[in-house]
C-alpha cells in the first residue's frame, strides 16, 4: 500500500528540491535530495547496507524544516477561546471547510428551514455576523474555500445557499469540487494573519471534538501554502451555484 505523505516544507526558491514530507501513518521523514552515487562517497558513510540509498541537501533545510520534539504534543484551547480569535485578529482569517457534512448545521433551525423550503433564512443579528461585519467594515479580511462532492450533499446544498449571507457581511466564499482538490489535505482549519493555524477535529459524527492551535513557523507556512493553493483553484459561490 502506497504511503500517505505529507509535504512538510523546502527552502528551493525554484523546483522544490530539496524538500521534506512527512508519511501520515509512520511520522517517519523522507527527505528529498541529490543522490549521492561516487562509490568513494559511500565508502565514508557508516552502516550504509546493500538496499540503502543516501541524498545530500543542505544544512538549512532540515534546521528550517524538519521536526523540532519527537512526539509533538497538541496546544489544545475551549471554544471561548476559538471564538475570541475572530475578535482579535489583525489582518485576515481563513477556513478550508473539506467535510461532506457538519453536526452544528444540521442542528441549525436554518437547516431544517432549508429542507422544508428550499431556501435558508438568517438572523443578522447573530453575534458572527455582527462580529464579521465589524471586522469587514474595518478593513480585514475573511474568507472560505468549501470543497463540495459531486453530486453535493445535503448539507453542502444547504451551505452553498447560506453562502449568500456569509457574503452580505463581508465574507469571501468560494468552492471547489472534490476532484479538483485531490492535492490539498483532507483538514478543516482556520489561519489567522498567517501566523496562527486553529486545527478543527472532528469525531466520525461531525462533531468538533477539540480545537488545536499550531503556532509552529514551519507548520503555519505549510497551512498558508494550502491556502494559497486552494485559492488559487477554487471559484466565488455564485459562479460555482450557476454550475452547479
Amino acid at each position: 500500500m502506497a504511503r500517505q505523505l505529507r509535504f512538510t516544507g523546502t527552502d528551493s526558491k525554484v523546483d522544490g528540491c530539496p524538500a521534506l514530507h512527512t508519511d501520515e501513518g509512520t511520522g517517519e521523514i523522507i527527505v528529498q535530495g541529490t543522490p549521492v552515487t561516487d562509490p568513494d562517497d559511500l565508502a565514508q558513510l557508516n552502516h550504509f547496507g546493500p538496499d540503502d540509498a543516501a541524498v545530500a541537501v543542505p544544512r538549512e533545510l532540515l534546521v528550517n524544516w524538519g521536526p523540532k520534539e519527537v512526539e509533538r504534543v497538541p496546544e489544545r484551547v475551549d471554544r471561548a477561546a476559538f471564538r475570541r480569535l475572530f475578535e482579535t485578529f489583525k489582518h485576515t482569517a481563513w477556513r478550508l471547510e473539506t467535510r461532506r457534512g457538519y453536526a452544528s448545521d444540521r442542528e441549525d433551525p436554518d437547516f431544517q428551514e432549508f429542507l422544508a423550503t428550499g431556501s435558508s433564512p438568517c438572523d443578522p443579528d447573530e453575534p458572527w455576523f455582527v462580529n464579521i461585519k465589524a471586522q469587514t467594515e474595518a478593513g480585514k479580511r475573511v474568507g472560505r474555500v468549501r470543497v463540495a462532492d459531486r453530486p453535493m450533499t445535503t448539507e453542502q446544498r444547504f451551505l452553498l445557499d447560506y453562502a449568500r449571507h456569509n457574503a452580505a457581511v463581508g465574507e469571501d466564499i468560494r468552492y471547489l469540487w472534490r476532484e479538483d482538490a485531490a492535492d490539498l489535505p483532507a483538514e478543516d482549519f482556520w489561519i489567522f494573519d498567517s501566523r496562527l493555524v486553529a486545527l478543527l477535529h472532528f469525531d466520525d459524527a461531525d462533531n468538533i471534538t477539540n480545537i488545536e492551535l499550531i503556532t509552529a513557523p514551519a507548520e503555519v507556512v505549510r497551512y498558508a501554502i494550502v491556502r494559497d493553493e486552494a485559492m488559487h483553484r477554487a471559484v466565488p459561490f455564485h459562479q460555482f451555484a450557476a454550475t452547479e
